[in-house]
């Protein structure tokens, strides 16, 4: 079985999945769930320091980026001494993690092997099913991901049948980053409908589009659910004070219906991979409580 390097945590989860995380040799600096994976050699680091505000964040991710670097270096030394079979990176976003041209460069010095190259770009929740079934292909092991797309699709469809239709749905608003508010597209429209609700902004298949408070505040969602990209419950729940001091923010109607939630962006939904079905749980418990026990409550999501 090949030897396996995954720079992208959604595909590193996908590869335990599949059940061949033994073959992992190496991974992203970000890849940190299953746990395990954090004993492999991380092979990607970040430039960025991600002390601060999330608008200071932004500034730093900004100024790399006008400079037409890359936010991450690729370890080719490092790399070259794992001699892997297949590299998994992603070409979605330069901002999440390693993409396909900062991998290509580092491949090109490599000189103990060729790897095959199997490049990400989920947009959608078809296209997840898609990716997981091209890392399964990559790894040889393509059976496994009809099967794995199968249960999670199978898992998904038994969640949204739970679903008790009260009423018309609730129109959510999702934050994906405080400052500047960037609101959920990509699969997030697709999750919000799945799970009952109605999105405010966003479209599916589209990155997420950056939204001004004044048009936020305006729509006045019914819901609103944060997830900020790369930030655990604790750092959300620490960064809320960007938003709780706009103008107009105890006015808003989630607010005064207590009807504003706090989750794990980092672990759950901003990661195309096999825990978009928990995702899709942690959405139906908060929109639904009625529905079933909150699983996930205190550990994926808490309210404000």
């Amino acid at each position: 079985m090949p030897r396996i390097v995954s720079l992208l945590p959604a595909a590193t989860e996908i590869v335990h999945a599949l059940g061949r995380g033994d073959h992992l040799v190496g991974r992203s600096h970000e890849c940190d769930y299953p746990p395990e994976v954090v004993s492999l050699p991380a092979c990607t680091s970040s430039k960025l320091t991600l002390d601060g505000t999330s608008y200071d964040i932004e500034q730093r991710v900004k100024a790399i980026l006008q400079e037409g670097l890359s936010i991450y270096r690729v370890d080719a030394a490092q790399l070259d001494a794992l001699r892997p079979d297949v590299i998994i990176t992603q070409e979605q976003c330069a901002v999440c993690a390693a993409n396909l041209e900062d991998l290509e460069s580092a491949v090109s010095e490599m000189v103990t092997s060729r790897p095959g190259i199997v490049s990400l770009n989920s947009s959608t929740l078809d296209s997840i099913f898609a990716d997981v079934r091209a890392v399964a292909d990559g790894i040889g092991v393509p059976e496994r991901g009809i099967q794995l797309v199968d249960m999670m699709r199978a898992e998904m469809a038994a969640m949204t049948d739970s679903i008790s239709a009260a009423g018309p749905p609730p129109v959510v608003g999702t934050i994906e980053w405080m400052d500047p508010m960037m609101t959920g597209g990509n699969w997030m429209p697709e999750l919000v409908e799945m799970a009952g609700g109605t999105s405010a902004f966003g479209t599916a298949g589209q990155h997420s589009p950056w939204l001004e408070w004044e048009s936020f505040s305006a729509a006045d969602p019914d819901v609103i659910v944060l997830l900020p990209c790369g930030y655990s419950l604790a750092q959300t729940r620490a960064g809320i004070a960007e938003l709780t001091s706009s103008p107009g923010w105890e006015s808003l109607s989630a607010v005064r219906g207590g009807r504003v939630f706090l989750t794990d962006g980092h672990q759950f939904f901003n990661r195309p991979g096999p825990r978009i079905v928990e995702s899709l749980q942690i959405l139906i418990e908060i929109l639904h409580p009625e529905t079933s026990p909150p699983v996930h409550r205190g550990s994926g999501w808490e309210p404000l």
